[in-house]
């Protein structure tokens, strides 16, 4: 419950600032008006950490610059024909952006730039009422036309105008709204929920890199699963990610099966609570949390209806990694994104051959090779993919999952997993052999590499005997 007590406390501390007071300062002395404006504001009558920090002003683009250079250490202007000039005072990165008032045409996401003369009409253009607020300084004025106060003590989201014409200006804000719900905590109100849910399809004007940049934002929230909700509710993310809300499979009356989507976000409820218990310190990892929401999304696609009232799923592993690939790449992901979420889908089933038995050391390390530098993150996936209710058999798993971390460890020391080779390279390969670079010492070094994974590491001399003995009985 927000305190507008405490809130503005925290809001007279904001502008108090050293830098935000250096800046009202150096402003006010050439007779403009400044104001420190959305998240910021925000944050502070929340009672959120407040990162970066924005501001508006009416001074014009080249005022702006003239005014900051003296008390900034470096300027950019790469934002100027927006009205935007970045500086970094006092160490810290800001941005001060003259009073916008924009119109667009609804074609494209980009506006055409009109310089406004008032803040009330600045703030009117902004996505929600909440990021619609301003602290002019250094006079420590709240300004606040839309009623963002009141909508963060019901914690709603609004936006500031009708929002079909919001969103019809800007469809990622859309987006944006899904993300805010996720990091605040906040409900959607009604009306704006149907106007994504109506205007959704004009999504596919904005770029696939920055409905990228949302959904990073958004996994990387305290509460993704709130906004996926959002998304999938509203049929928002039918335009950019339709595997999701496949995962709402129908049911059969003869054929029972795991709700696959709500397997799916609870599996991602989980998965944060593991990273955030075994990596407390790191940074919310979004390609740990997207793969384990895709990592059933090949299921629907390989669905079998079995006599006796089963269902299966062969395969889907396999699939889902391949449909997984094909739509970050359309998402413009970088590939290192890219393979790491397609290689956990691909191989967040194979534990579940250890729970049935044991495996021995040589399946061990090709579980570890297999993984590569993905180890953790599968062991995170691995853990929250099991959902079921029955205690029983959770506790099963959780336990011979313990047991294969265990071993992971204890061969991780003697053998150093992390960078299994065999006991010989190429070039070594092919002084004994005899042989020149090609198939055949691929075929040696793959040979030697199956060695090493069943027996461990043998040495230089006995491989040397071993490799002899293959290549001998090749004729």
């Amino acid at each position: 419950m927000l305190n507008m007590a405490e809130g503005l406390v925290r809001l007279r501390a904001l502008a108090e600032n050293p830098v935000v007071r250096t800046l009202a300062e150096a402003f006010a002395a050439e007779g403009y008006d400044l104001a420190v404006v959305g998240g910021p504001v925000r944050d502070a009558l929340l009672g959120r950490a407040t990162n970066d920090l924005d501001f508006t002003t009416n001074a014009m683009p080249d005022d702006i610059l003239r005014i900051v250079t003296p008390i900034s250490s470096t300027q950019w202007d790469i934002g100027r024909e927006f009205g935007t000039i970045g500086a970094r005072v006092q160490g810290e990165q800001v941005e001060i952006t003259t009073y916008r008032a924009d119109s667009y045409d609804g074609l494209t996401r980009k506006p055409t730039v009109e310089f406004g003369d008032t803040i009330d009409g600045d703030l009117l253009r902004r996505d929600f009422t909440v990021n619609a607020m301003a602290l002019q300084v250094p006079q420590v004025r709240l300004i606040d036309p839309t009623g963002g106060v009141e909508d963060l003590v019901a914690r709603a989201l609004r936006t500031p105008t009708d929002p079909a014409v919001s969103f019809g200006d800007d469809p990622l804000r859309m987006l944006r709204g899904a993300r805010f719900s996720a990091q605040l905590g906040f409900d959607i109100e009604q009306a704006t929920l149907d106007a994504i849910t109506e205007l959704r399809s004009t999504l596919s004007i904005v770029s696939p890199e920055r409905v990228q940049g949302e959904l990073v934002k958004l996994l990387q929230t305290d509460d993704p699963v709130r906004g996926i909700r959002v998304l999938v509710d509203t049929g928002l993310i039918e335009e950019f990610l339709p595997e999701v809300s496949a995962l709402r499979l129908e049911v059969d009356e003869h054929h029972h099966h795991k709700d696959v989507y709500e397997h799916s976000l609870t599996a991602l409820e989980q998965a944060i609570a593991l990273e955030r218990a075994r990596h407390p310190e790191a940074a919310p990892d979004a390609a740990l949390r997207l793969a384990v929401l895709l990592h059933d999304i090949g299921k629907p696609r390989t669905r079998k209806l079995e006599d006796g009232g089963a269902v299966s799923f062969h395969h889907h592993d396999v699939v889902g990694s391949r449909m997984a690939r094909k739509r970050l790449q359309s998402l413009r992901f970088d590939k290192d994104t890219t393979d790491a979420v397609s290689k956990l889908i691909e191989l967040h089933l194979r534990f579940f051959g250890y729970a049935e038995g044991a495996w021995t050391d040589a399946a061990v390390r090709r579980y570890v090779r297999d993984a590569g530098d993905q180890l953790e993150r599968l062991h995170i996936l691995t853990r929250a993919d099991v959902t079921t209710r029955n205690k029983r058999k959770a506790k099963r798993l959780a336990a011979a999952y313990d047991d294969i971390e265990k071993r992971i460890a204890a061969l991780r020391e003697q053998e150093e997993l992390d960078a299994i080779r065999p006991d010989l390279d190429g070039n070594q390969i092919q002084q004994i052999l005899g042989i020149s670079p090609g198939r055949e010492v691929g075929e040696a070094y793959k040979f030697l590499m199956e060695l090493r994974l069943d027996e461990g590491a043998i040495g230089a001399d006995a491989a040397e005997q071993r490799l002899r003995e293959w290549w001998a009985a090749r004729g």
